[in-house]
């Protein structure tokens, strides 16, 4: 019996089976009630992972078990083709696999064919393309990526009562439309319900319905996604490391993302790291390590801990890409005391700033989501040795899906940036040499831009 998104929530045996994904002791027969004894068809994706110049990942989950492998071959060239070594799905990973296509070639476009047991899937024109090499041979190219966070998806079984808090999902046509580079989801990129996070086979369900939802699926196949958890998709509402089913959620997490990686040997989390041209770019956790709120401003309160914020300064330290986009679910340069962002965490914050100014850290970003509203920020920072160091920029890129909220006072907001409707963010990364520079575009559900913003190499410490 095919699942869909509608008939899926009917079989609420389903949950307890998706638990033997957790390690978890249902038997296997239990999830397997409403599933197929082979799978036929995809149930979501495929998606393209983390960028890489001589490999591929490629992210797929099939309608029950079965063994998948990806032929593939360069444009205009099928008859180079190879096959993808075999993966087979189960439901200890969810009916998920994670395809390596190796020895590819830089800067090549390639075609793909997915077979379920010796079938190929002829509805699927899926493509990949590798970045090019271009240190020590040319400038950097330019390119794009997108940014948003907040994707509430309806679910009236589980949402609670009153009018709809999701909607606008006509959103991922035009971030379709981009073709774009990259993709980088900033957190709560799916919102569990109260009663999902009672059980890891309640946030396995939740995984499960949302990342089949039929509008994403075109926009899933269109660029790389990487992305980072907040509070929404790791627990509930403003969660830290309290949370006593988080390696439930770390488990969900690496299974239905395809990351270069998931913390460090000996230091869990998502944080991770990835390049795409001449950008690096550091994805943050802010809830594995994470004190609560609530918890007094004494010395040693943090949010990102400090086995992450070492792995950061030394990341830091060691690249040699022009830009460097820092990534975290949320705001870290606000000061506004009503929500959780970095400013709760005082300590914390100022001596990573006092850090960043001592090493003279250049062609820094930030990114951030949760808001429910999309700003751009701009803090100056004091003059140190002799002169002015440049300011810290800060994009805040949020709702996608979830209802949007009021914008604060914040002195630090680019005047006319202020967005308080459902959208998405861009971030162009052009010229050459000197004139290198980003374009900062936030763009409505119908892709409409609502506003751009051009921040110079000299605006990042370059002279």
């Amino acid at each position: 019996m095919p699942i869909t998104r509608r008939n899926f929530l009917t079989h609420t045996s389903l949950g307890a089976g998706l638990g033997v994904g957790l390690g978890l002791t249902w038997p296997i027969s239990v999830f397997a009630m409403p599933i197929p004894a082979r799978a036929t068809q995809l149930h979501a994706g495929p998606m393209a992972g983390y960028p890489a110049q001589r490999s591929a990942s490629i992210w797929l989950q099939t309608l029950g078990p079965a063994e998948v492998k990806v032929a593939y071959w360069p444009e205009n060239q099928p008859r180079l083709r190879e096959f993808s070594e075999p993966s087979v799905t189960s439901a200890r990973r969810f009916y998920t696999a994670l395809i390596t296509l190796d020895n590819l070639v830089p800067g090549t476009t390639y075609h793909t064919e997915i077979h379920l047991d010796g079938k190929v899937m002829n509805s699927q024109n899926f493509q990949v393309r590798t970045p090019a090499i271009w240190q020590w041979r040319h400038p950097a190219p330019d390119f794009k990526i997108l940014t948003g966070s907040c994707a509430y998806i309806n679910d009236p079984q589980y949402d609670r009562p009153g009018k709809a808090y999701g909607g606008g999902y006509g959103i991922y046509d035009p971030m379709t439309a981009e073709a774009a580079d990259m993709m980088i989801w900033l957190g709560d990129n799916l919102y569990f319900r109260e009663a999902d996070i009672q059980s890891p086979a309640g946030m396995a369900v939740r995984y499960w319905t949302d990342r089949a939802f039929p509008p994403l699926q075109k926009f899933l196949q269109s660029t790389r996604q990487i992305a980072i958890w907040d509070d929404h998709d790791y627990a509930a509402n403003d969660s830290d490391s309290s949370f006593v089913l988080k390696e439930s959620a770390l488990r969900l997490f690496e299974n239905y993302w395809a990351n270069p990686a998931y913390g460090l040997p000996g230091t869990p989390g998502v944080f991770t790291q990835c390049t795409l041209n001449d950008a690096d770019f550091f994805l943050l956790d802010d809830r594995w390590y994470r004190d609560a709120d609530a918890a007094p401003l004494s010395r040693g309160k943090q949010m990102f801990g400090k086995l992450q914020m070492d792995w950061l300064k030394n990341a830091l330290l060691s690249s040699r890409a022009h830009f460097k986009i820092i990534a975290a679910g949320g705001q870290l340069f606000n000061d506004d005391d009503a929500y959780e962002g970095w400013n709760l965490y005082p300590e914390e914050r100022q001596d990573f700033m006092d850090w960043l100014q001592n090493n003279a850290i250049k062609g820094l970003l930030f990114l951030s989501g949760d808001r429910h509203i999309s700003e751009l920020m701009r803090r100056t920072r004091p003059r140190y040795s002799g002169k002015h160091d440049y300011p810290l920029w800060e994009l805040t890129s949020s709702p996608l899906n979830s209802s949007p909220a009021r914008g604060d006072a914040n002195p630090y907001r680019v005047p006319g940036t202020l967005v308080e409707a459902r959208n998405y963010c861009s971030i162009a990364f052009l010229g050459k040499g000197r004139d290198r520079h980003l374009l900062l575009s936030c763009k409505s559900t119908a892709g409409k831009v609502l506003w751009e913003h051009q921040i110079s190499s000299a605006e990042l410490g370059y002279t």
